[in-house]
């Protein structure tokens, strides 16, 4: 918890005469603080909305992984969520392009197909399809309206974090607009000197290697991902800020880079505004030395850098103390990477990373808050691979045992037009089966991810 007297929103400050009134005053007449943009308070309100995006995951991903780690199907906790479905991936086409036509999800022709459709963050962050490589901007490269907007909107934290660098397109895509994802010093300080954001985590430390060992020198480039010299020195010194909560006084950022702060942020008092970024330079683990095509964990892990579970209590610690909710993104980003690289024990770890992260999401819900007042969503932003247990054939991997490397075939390099899972427990879960309109003959139900903001969107009251 956070020391009395700094709250970070001073709107949420309220004597206790206010606070006792609002308690008995009928929810009917009650309103969002949002203003006009927003709807009454219904009763499939929500408090706190986090969703976990496992880059690049397809359900043979989780399969696989679950093969390895626990030799059966089924076995993470969010595979047990109630609301369980499919989502389409694909992206709004080229900018280029001179016509109409856009890419588009065609169950007629999937499953005879290893074609490959690219998909965008942009989409579940705003509700709109875009072009490849755009970030928080619509075809036309205008400004997209991203939920995390609408929590903020509604006097609500906002959090990203990511097991690879912290300006990498999923985490932007919840709080920046450029028209090139790759433009990470430009992203990176939208995020740090602009953006509303309460939390700030992930990879990119311009100090260290992919291994975790400290640089002999830094050169420029080394900064980009978090916003250039200027900006990490300025972080460094605790003097960077901005007003996020609009009361008019500068919010600093507080730095933690240590495994031990990052250990430390999970429980007791923690500072108002955070951004985290562990003594390693692309990403947590993947980007190790070593054998790439060795079975999971074989290769040590490095030991100075938290995973992304540590890193998500971490962040919730820091989020929940604000009464009015909160809204966290958290990224599994180099599944999507090993996945790319064909590099089926390193897909699995990162897998695993992202796994554990989600049951310590669980468990935070029900030490810490409910399933009444907290919805978790956990998917993917699409496939990558196109991982199958046959060469060339449409199946899923096959079971070898616990710890023994399943049979596995990547059929791709890329991004792929598959379905990819979709896994939700908390209020309004419902709605999921109202959008999922989409039938496809081997995985039924389907939504499109332009469709979770608007899940949201509907639970918050925003039109």
């Amino acid at each position: 918890m956070k020391e009395d007297g700094v709250m970070k929103k001073t709107k949420k400050i309220m004597p206790l005469l206010l606070l006792l009134l609002i308690l008995v005053i009928p929810l009917s007449a009650c309103v969002n603080k949002g203003g006009t943009n927003t709807a009454s308070v219904n009763e499939k309100a929500v408090k706190n909305v986090i969703i976990m995006i496992s880059d690049g995951c397809g359900a043979n991903h989780i399969l696989a992984t679950d093969y390895f780690s626990n030799g059966q199907a089924g076995s993470q906790v969010y595979e047990a969520f109630p609301a369980r479905y499919y989502v389409s991936t694909y992206s709004a086409g080229k900018i280029e392009t001179d016509d109409d036509a856009r890419y588009t999800y065609d169950p007629a022709t999937i499953w005879s197909s290893f074609d490959e459709l690219k998909a965008s963050a942009t989409a579940m962050a705003s509700g709109t399809k875009t072009y490849n490589g755009a970030i928080g901007l619509d075809p036309n490269q205008k400004e997209l309206r991203n939920i995390a907007a609408d929590f903020e909107e509604h006097g609500k934290s906002t959090g990203v974090i990511t097991s690879v660098e912290l300006s990498h397109a999923t985490p932007a895509g919840f709080v920046t607009h450029h028209p090139d994802r790759r433009a990470y010093l430009e992203i990176a300080n939208q995020m740090i000197r602009e953006s509303a954001t309460d939390v700030i985590m992930g990879a990119g430390n311009p100090r260290y290697n992919d291994d975790g060992e400290q640089r002999s020198s830094i050169g420029d480039d080394d900064y980009a991902f978090v916003g250039g010299r200027e900006t990490w020195e300025a972080l460094g010194n605790g003097s960077l800020g901005n007003d996020a909560d609009g009361d008019g006084d500068i919010d600093q950022w507080h730095l933690i880079q240590t495994k031990a702060e990052f250990t430390a942020l999970q429980t007791g008092t923690v500072p108002n505004r955070v951004i985290g970024v562990p003594e390693v330079y692309s990403s947590l683990q993947y980007n190790r030395s070593g054998d790439v095509n060795a079975d999971p964990f074989v290769v040590p892990l490095l030991e100075t850098v938290p995973s992304l579970a540590v890193m998500t209590r971490g962040a919730l610690n820091v989020l929940d103390n604000d009464p009015d909710g909160f809204f966290l993104l958290i990224e599994g980003g180099a599944i999507d990477w090993a996945a790319s690289n064909n590099q089926s024990g390193r897909m699995i770890e990162e897998e695993t990373d992202f796994n554990q992260a989600a049951a310590a999401v669980s468990d935070w819900v029900d030490a810490n808050s409910s399933w009444s007042e907290t919805l978790v969503i956990v998917t993917s932003d699409h496939e990558t691979g196109y991982l199958t247990g046959t060469p060339g054939v449409y199946d899923e991997v096959i079971n070898n045992g616990q710890s023994i490397m399943p049979t596995m075939a990547w059929n791709s390099d890329s991004h792929t037009n598959q379905l990819v899972p979709i896994f939700a427990k908390g209020p309004g879960v419902d709605l999921f089966e109202k959008y999922a309109v989409g039938s496809d003959p081997v995985r039924g139900a389907y939504l499109d991810n332009t469709d979770i903001p608007k899940v949201i969107r509907e639970l918050l009251g925003v039109k």
